[in-house]
Parts: structure tokens; sequence; C-alpha cells
């Protein structure tokens, strides 16, 4: 019975769970045999990296033909598109502060210090991004797994097919079907990660000793404290100054959200509470919610920029590894592109933290004992994501003159 209930498909996170503690476990005991087994480990992220081109080329087309009448160019479209894309950048600012100020991977002791041959990268310029990111053919990007170009040439291949009208409908068919073999895959390598992460956290344990439960535990405070740094920064305060939104009525809706994205670690899921709480408890006009929430459930994606920031300078100080402020603007485009690429994918989030760390030349060593705690982390940044989709509700509302503040909470007779 308890089996029966622990091989439960919405119960992984609970056998990766298991699979990080047995890993410490044989790390301590066994550390011979726990280097012998770290091919079980390097197989696991083998096989996620297989799955990142496949990935992002089925999200990102489908999510330009599922969204075709979503981001038309209306006002109140290209409005909202951009007041998402600065909600983002000024997330991704503010996480990177909070990251500096913790620097989760430094003053970290060690068995043996982690050390990482490989190259980061050289320094980017703006003209070096841009010609890195635009492919010239629309094979080559994906034979060598460059993830910027193949969402360059995906999203204009996509965007092709919605002006070729019917005629392009053959190749829509596709990249669903396409989207639905790529998305089983990704279930079923998932479903390897408990024994993937008992040889990652086996091995590093061995390797590192108990520095590497502290670094851990330090990354997951950095990525919660980024994310409560964001809700308060980027949505409370400008949302507050801008709509003079009673505050008691925005943070008991934010609050009943929360509930919900914690539970669920889904957008989606969240998404009929998120339109209800708005237009119920905060009388948001349902014109606007009906649109601007369920576009932000695809593409606003702020909790990915806590997620990012502290991932990156994590593993840089974890490795010892220069990461320049300069690269700064252009880990902040590659971010936006990524999240607002492969949104509410199962699994996606391990992807995209992979996806991102290849980008910079950095090692995903780390992706492994992260994948053990994703969720507790997912329970973050899913709540920043929705949260983020509410106050832009809140902000493009009011702009348009189509909501009253003062109406927040008397619907239910707050």
């Amino acid at each position: 019975m308890i089996m029966d209930w622990l091989f439960k498909k919405e119960n992984l996170f609970i056998r990766i769970a298991i699979g990080f503690a047995a890993g410490i476990a044989l790390g301590f005991a066994a550390p011979g045999l726990s280097h012998d087994l770290k091919f079980i480990g390097d197989i696991y992220l083998n096989l996620i990296k297989l799955m990142i081109i496949p990935i992002l080329v089925c999200a990102v087309a489908g999510g330009i033909i599922n969204s075709a009448d979503a981001i038309s160019l209306k006002r109140v479209g290209v409005k909202t598109v951009a007041l998402y894309i600065i909600m983002f950048l000024v997330s991704f600012a503010v996480s990177f502060a909070v990251a500096m100020m913790i620097r989760p991977g430094l003053n970290i002791v060690f068995d043996n210090q982690p050390v990482y041959d490989g190259e980061t990268g050289g320094v980017f310029s703006a003209g070096d991004v841009l010609i890195s990111i635009v492919p010239d053919n629309f094979l080559s990007p994906m034979l060598s797994s460059a993830v910027l170009p193949t969402i360059i040439a995906t999203v204009i291949v996509a965007a092709a097919s919605l002006r070729a009208g019917e005629r392009g409908k053959i190749f829509r068919d596709l990249i669903s079907s396409a989207s639905s073999v790529a998305f089983s895959v990704l279930s079923l390598i998932m479903e390897t990660s408990p024994l993937g992460v008992m040889s990652l956290m086996a091995f590093s344990i061995a390797e590192y000793g108990t520095g590497m439960i502290m670094a851990i535990g330090r990354y997951i405070l950095c990525c919660w404290l980024a994310c409560i740094a964001v809700f308060i920064f980027v949505f409370i305060i400008p949302v507050r100054i801008y709509t003079r939104v009673p505050l008691s009525n925005y943070l008991s809706a934010c609050g009943k959200v929360a509930l919900m994205t914690m539970s669920t670690t889904s957008s989606a899921a969240t998404l009929p509470t998120s339109i209800r709480v708005s237009m119920d408890e905060l009388g948001a006009p349902e014109s606007i919610s009906t649109f601007t929430l369920p576009l932000g459930c695809t593409i606003n994606m702020c909790g990915g920029a806590c997620s990012f920031c502290c991932l990156s300078l994590f593993v840089a100080d974890f490795y010892s590894l220069d990461l320049p402020l300069s690269r700064l603007a252009a880990m902040a485009a590659a971010a936006t592109l990524l999240n607002m690429a492969a949104p509410g994918i199962p699994g996606g989030g391990i992807v995209l933290m992979t996806s991102y760390l290849t980008i910079f030349g950095l090692p995903v060593d780390l992706i492994g004992p992260i994948a053990a705690f994703y969720r507790l982390l997912d329970m973050a940044f899913t709540t920043i994501n929705v949260e983020g989709d509410i106050a832009a509700n809140l902000i493009i509302s009011k702009s348009e003159g189509l909501w009253d503040p003062s109406m927040a909470g008397a619907a239910n007779g707050g």
C-alpha cells in the first residue's frame, strides 16, 4: 500500500528526497563506492541534456502557436508583454543584489576544494551576444546544442507558420504532436531522478564532505530571500504606489494565491484561483484579467529571475570561478529568453537550469543535488511567478482606466 502511494507520479519529489538521503548515507559510509557509482549520475545529467533542445523547440514553437490570439498587436497586449519583460529584468536585478550579499557558494569548508577545469567563456560584448544568438542556418544550433540560437530559429519558424495560415496547419499539428512525445520522454527521464540524485549526492559527500550540505542549505536560503525581496520591491511597492489599492486587501489576495502555488507548484493549476481572486477579491475587470493572467502564466517568470541569479552565482562561487559583472546584461537577456520560452513543463525547471549553466559554460554537476530540493525551491519560484501576474494585472487595469482600487474586497464584503 505504501509502495503504491510512493510510486505515484505526483510523489516523485518524495522519491527524490529519499534518493538524496540515501546518497548522503552512502557518501559517508562508502566513499570509494560512491566515486565508482558516479557514472550513474553522469548518465542522468546526460539524459537531461539530451532533452534540452527538443523541449525548448517544442515549448517555444508551441507557445507562439497557442498564444497567437493572446499576443496579437493590440494596445493592451503590447503593454502587458512590455510590463512582464520589465518586471522580469527588475526581478533579475533585485535577485542578483540579494545573491551578491549572501554569496551562498563562498566561505564553505570542503574536505576537497571543488575545481572545474572546463571553459567558462570569454568576455561578452553586446555585439558578440547578438552575433552568437542569431543562427546562420536552422539545423546547426540544434546539432551543436546551442540554446539561444535554437530559440531564435524556432521563433522565426513558428511565427512564419502563423503567417502561412491554413497552409501552415500541418506544421503546427506536427509541433503539437512532437510536444506530447517530448514531454512524455522527459517524464520518463525524471523518473530516474532518485537514482541520479543519489549517485551525484553520494559522490559530492564523498568528495567534498559536510560542506556540501551547508552549501545547498545556503543556496536554498538565498533563493527564498531573493523571492521575498522581489515580492516586496517589484510587486508590493509599485502596486501600492501606482494603484493605491488597500494593502490589506492586496496582501490577503496574494496569500490565498500563495496557498495554491505552494501546494501545486504549478502556474497553470493556479490560474483559475488567480483569476477568481483578482476579480472577486480585488475587483479587477474580467476583460483584463482573462487576458493578462493566462498570458502571464505563459511568459511572466519573475521567479525564474530569482532562480537563475542565485544559481549562476552559487555555481560560480562553488567552483571558485570568475563571473564578472560585465556579463550581467548577457545573463539577463539569456534568462529572459529561456523563461519566456519554456514555461510550465514537467521537470522544466531542471532542464532550464541546465540550459542556463550550459550557455555560460558553467558546470552542471550541482544540478543533481539541487534537484533533490527543487520542489522546495519551486514553491517559492512558482509563487513569485503568479504573484507577478496579479501585480501586472492590477497595474494594466489601472492604466486602462477600467479598475477602481476602492472596489478591492467589495465583491466578497471585505
